[in-house]
């Protein structure tokens, strides 16, 4: 009689997109939407200024600071952080009902905030976004002209200190310049991957 395997359906991943200013973490994240990943987008709460590309409730919820401090007061917020003098932080609302209705869960962080993530939710998937090298960081930084002189040199070194932390993570890809779909090819193999595991990743939160 042929043996029968009682396959049990994947728990949704809890996945952290993150590496350093100017790997292209959001780029990564925008194609992800645009191909039509199955998963739910957090949409990250910052008070900082919105630049001219970018959508309120797309990119980010943008917030004023005495909103922000609410939600923090209201323990709203699965982790929050100061980047660079604005305050960043994740609404827990939001991820408890992705999880909840069985749909992977991708949130788009810096390295400070995945790996405070990583200590509340140890089995999330974390995956570490990076270019060639430092000097190529360095170059896509300037490029960029976002910031004055003195916020980028911050960027810079914060970025520099972060390339350190890659072993706090658990896949690393390297994103190429022109070559961003074959980022996202990456991301998701290492998906399908993890759905294929014999013990799933469970998370709670």
């Amino acid at each position: 009689m042929p043996t029968t395997f009682n396959l049990r359906k994947p728990s949704p991943l809890l996945i952290v997109v993150s590496g350093p200013s100017g790997v292209g973490k959001d780029s990564v994240v925008q194609r992800m939407i645009e191909r039509g990943f199955p998963f739910h987008f957090v949409v990250t709460a910052t008070t900082r200024e919105k630049r001219e590309s970018e959508t309120h409730g797309k990119d980010y919820l943008f917030v004023s600071k005495d909103e922000f401090a609410r939600m923090i007061e209201q323990n709203e917020l699965i982790e929050y952080a100061i980047v660079y003098g604005d305050y960043k932080g994740i609404p827990k609302a939001q991820v408890r009902e992705a999880l909840a209705s069985g749909k992977d869960v991708v949130m788009r962080l810096d390295v400070q905030g995945a790996e405070t993530v990583r200590k509340l939710a140890p089995e999330a998937l974390l995956i570490f976004i990076t270019c060639e090298s430092e000097e190529e960081l360095e170059r896509r930084l300037r490029e960029r002209k976002t910031e004055t002189a003195d916020s980028l040199s911050l960027r810079i070194a914060t970025a520099r200190k972060e390339l350190q932390r890659i072993e706090a993570f658990d896949y690393v890809i390297v994103n190429q310049d022109f070559h961003l779909d074959d980022t996202i090819n990456k991301v998701r193999a290492i998906i399908s991957a993890e759905h294929l595991r014999v013990q799933h990743r469970k998370v709670t939160l």
